[in-house]
């Protein structure tokens, strides 16, 4: 006991505080998410999210060359399509901002990761994640299974044209399994699935749908997507995402749901991804243009902790101003 146990002598220098660190932070544990656009020549930005842009299909290869350079883990891919329809046909045209993005970062930098957003709520009209109907109350809802028929199109759209993994985002019920079995029917055996296993109806979101340009033109999503209160409904979903055939597993989004991820670390040995979504991405920018406090500090801070939660990899707005600062 005091004095001859002295919990400072490991925290005097930054060397001895660097040697005894148990959670690190890597370029390597970023993925950054990107927004292509079937309509821009130029980079457009997003008003809500400083620093963020939506880009012309042009710029994917430019792109991915500086995330490949700076050491970073993968990125993953949106898309504004041209036109939209109630169905969201336009995620499975293999000509679309993602395909063709996706087959010019892999010719530019093969060795870099590229996943693909496997939803088509950019690509509906009504911005819902899926089909709708109506239902016994004369109500539009999503329909699960007829969504799920578009979702496995999307992902053999993107299979085909080179990407690694994709994300399925929608929050379906059967969506991996179904999914897993349109891969492997077509010998794309060896494209994972990174399955939004775990995913809020949260009111972080917000800068993202400017991004993405996919806001609900009516309600909201909470009928598919889950309950902020609940944490055993998550233990739920991941079990049936595991046993469908996930590769790797997300909880979304990340600083709310801090004990959301540890819970979900503790039930899993898939790897766990975390996305620091665009409401906490633009809080910290928010407060440091405010001079309320500093942006590299908080946002290592931040990312911090949400690897020490759990996550093995987090999908981050601040991706390439990390690998920066941590390089």
């Amino acid at each position: 006991m005091f004095p001859n146990v002295r919990p400072r002598r490991l925290r005097q220098t930054a060397a001895i505080r660097n040697l005894v660190r148990e959670v690190r932070l890597d370029p390597g544990d970023f993925v950054l998410p990107l927004f292509f656009s079937e309509t821009l020549t130029t980079a457009k930005p997003v008003g809500t999210m400083p620093g963020v842009d939506q880009l012309p299909v042009s710029a994917a290869a430019e792109i991915a060359q500086r995330a490949h350079e700076a050491g970073l883990g993968g990125v993953i891919l949106f898309g504004l399509p041209k036109e939209k329809d109630a169905c969201g046909d336009a995620a499975c045209n293999p000509n679309g901002p993602v395909p063709q993005a996706v087959m010019r970062m892999k010719d530019k930098a093969p060795d870099l990761l590229v996943m693909t957003d496997t939803c088509v709520d950019e690509y509906t009209d009504h911005g819902h994640c899926g089909v709708l109907v109506k239902n016994r109350r004369g109500e539009q809802v999503v329909d699960n299974d007829a969504t799920l028929e578009v979702l496995c199109r999307s992902a053999l759209t993107q299979a085909r044209a080179g990407v690694d993994v994709v994300a399925p985002s929608d929050m379906m019920d059967g969506r991996v399994g179904a999914i897993r079995r349109a891969l492997d029917g077509e010998g794309f055996q060896d494209v994972a699935i990174l399955s939004y296993a775990v995913k809020y109806a949260s009111s972080f979101y917000g800068p993202f749908r400017d991004a993405a340009d996919c806001a609900p033109k009516f309600g909201d999503r909470s009928s598919y997507q889950m309950d902020p209160g609940n944490t055993r409904e998550a233990l739920r979903e991941l079990a049936q995402d595991e046993a469908e055939g996930a590769d790797m597993v997300m909880v979304k989004p990340a600083l709310p749901y801090l004990d959301v991820i540890a819970r979900v670390r503790d039930r899993t040995n898939l790897p766990l991804a975390a996305y620091n979504v665009s409401g906490e991405y633009a809080m910290i920018k928010a407060a440091a243009k405010a001079g309320m406090l500093d942006e590299k500090r908080a946002t290592l801070e931040a990312l911090l902790s949400i690897k020490r939660a759990g996550a093995d990899f987090i999908l981050t707005y601040h991706a390439l101003d990390a690998a920066r600062w941590l390089g």
